[in-house]
């Protein structure tokens, strides 16, 4: 199985255990309808034309439609890779965003930027923080966030499942907190959350109407809500975590409510990672069974390839009518993982 960031096996509470074997993927996702038993998770590494004509976009030498020629060559050869590697479902590598969350932002008018209050972390110190949205207006949506991007894929994938990603909305809100708004624009933060959840209620209807009926929702703000140092940090800043943690699963299923009974959603957890660095350590037992059981999603994507990610104990509190996707295989570091070491970590 190749991979972006965390590839996964997916596991059922009625687990049957897959082997692993090279080339072709198929054997492991016979399933015919999302969530599959292998899936692909993140962006891909961009290719160096694309590289290079996003300097030249962001210097001014060259136009959108330049860019975007070059962009549509890129997604068309990665669908294809994955295509050819028998993936179930094919992604565009997020080939379009700046970062995996600049879709979103970009797309919607009212945002602006802030340093956060969590820094990345390296083996030996903290990293520093990086810029995180806040209103600074009311939000609108002006244009597709995720939509515009599928349309393309959905036009050039042969087979197998388009499957489009987005950040989820407590990421909006988590890595700055209070200051997530300008008050005088949103004195009351449940005004807010009210404008976000018309956004991808809004998104995520085009979506449906495009045909897709694969989403993946990108959260780090609850993974990083496990981590002890950080959930202090929030207390100090004046909220409680575990208030947060249920408020945010009242604003993922909010914003969802309407998705059409075709359409799979999965979240996808990690711990913020970037070029080596993280954000969060810890396993997912501070919410794991509010999340598990109250989110109103089809399937968890989460993060089980370094120590970081906890044991696997969270997962007693999966319901059966969820599926949860083991992200066992990792680019995080060159190392390919060992066979019969994933056969083991699956079978525990």
């Amino acid at each position: 199985v190749l991979t972006g960031e965390t590839a996964g096996i997916c596991v059922q509470r009625e687990t049957r255990t897959t082997g692993l074997s090279p080339g072709k993927c198929m054997d492991l996702t016979r399933k015919l309808n999302p969530p599959f038993r292998a899936v692909h998770i993140g962006s891909f590494v961009r290719p160096d034309n694309l590289l290079n004509a996003a300097r030249q976009l962001k210097a001014g030498k060259v136009g959108n439609d330049e860019f975007k020629r070059t962009a549509d060559e890129a997604i068309v050869e990665i669908v294809r890779f994955q295509e050819d590697i028998g993936m179930p479902s094919v992604t565009d590598g997020e080939f379009r965003r700046r970062s995996w969350s600049a879709g979103f932002i970009d797309a919607v008018e009212g945002f602006g930027l802030r340093e956060g209050t969590i820094e990345f972390r390296t083996r030996s110190a903290g990293k520093g923080a990086e810029l995180s949205p806040y209103a600074e207006a009311r939000l609108k949506r002006t244009r597709g966030i995720a939509s515009d991007e599928f349309a393309f894929l959905k036009s050039v994938v042969r087979k197998g499942t388009p499957k489009t990603t987005i950040p989820a909305p407590d990421v909006m809100h988590y890595f700055l907190g209070p200051r997530a708004v300008d008050a005088s624009v949103y004195p009351d933060i449940e005004i807010y959350f009210d404008d976000l959840v018309r956004i991808y209620r809004e998104e995520i209807a085009d979506l449906a109407s495009l045909g897709c009926t694969y989403v993946q929702i990108d959260d780090t703000a609850l993974p990083c809500n496990c981590d002890e140092h950080i959930r202090q940090s929030v207390k100090k800043r004046g909220e409680d975590p575990d208030a947060l943690t249920a408020r945010y699963i009242a604003l993922l299923n909010d914003a969802i409510r309407d998705r059409p009974a075709n359409m799979t959603i999965g979240v996808h957890m990690c711990r913020g990672n970037l070029k080596g660095t993280w954000m969060a350590e810890g396993g997912y037992e501070p919410i794991a069974e509010r999340l598990f059981n109250e989110a109103t999603v089809d399937a968890f994507f989460l993060e089980f390839d370094t120590p970081r990610a906890g044991d696997f104990a969270p997962l007693r509190h999966v319901p059966k009518d969820k599926t949860v996707v083991l992200g066992l295989i990792s680019s995080k570091t060159p190392v390919l993982e060992n066979g019969e070491d994933i056969k083991r970590r699956i079978d525990d």
